[in-house]
């Protein structure tokens, strides 16, 4: 069995799905010597059926400047105001309301989120769900 790469740098993107831009992927990834063009790529091909998405990356790089992608789920945030169709959170949480997010609402994104959060009981990361909710303005309702 050959040896293990090392790993030298780990750099986390948050890209469109489907679509990187490689203006974003040229400020995160241009120091390190990656090939950007083999990164946007496999990026895009790996997230194409989750186009418009965000969808946060970690792209691990070796030592001999080769990668490994390791995606993770969209931002919480991202998936509540997706899931209540606004454009951004209230500008004065508490104050000002941002929306209602239903718990079937509430569930469905504490799912879609589980894989990467430190919990695997879903009623615990509804918790933590309704807990993002509430710092962007939004109420959980009943």
């Amino acid at each position: 069995m050959p040896p293990a790469k090392k790993v030298v740098n780990r750099v986390t993107i948050q890209l469109r799905g489907g679509n990187a831009a490689m203006v974003d992927l040229g400020k995160m990834l241009g120091p390190t010597g990656v090939n950007m063009a083999l990164v946007k790529k496999e990026y895009d091909a790996a997230t194409a059926g989750q186009r418009d998405d965000i969808v946060p990356v970690v792209v691990e790089i070796f030592e001999d400047r080769g990668f490994q992608l390791v995606y993770k789920t969209p931002p919480a945030a991202f998936l509540i105001r997706r899931e209540l169709g606004i454009e951004s959170a209230s500008a004065k949480p508490g104050q000002v309301s941002a929306g209602t997010l239903s718990q079937a609402a509430l569930r469905r994104v504490a799912e879609r989120k589980l894989p990467d959060l430190n919990t695997t009981d879903l009623e615990k990361a509804m918790r933590i769900i309704a807990g993002t909710a509430r710092s962007m303005g939004v109420a959980v309702g009943e």
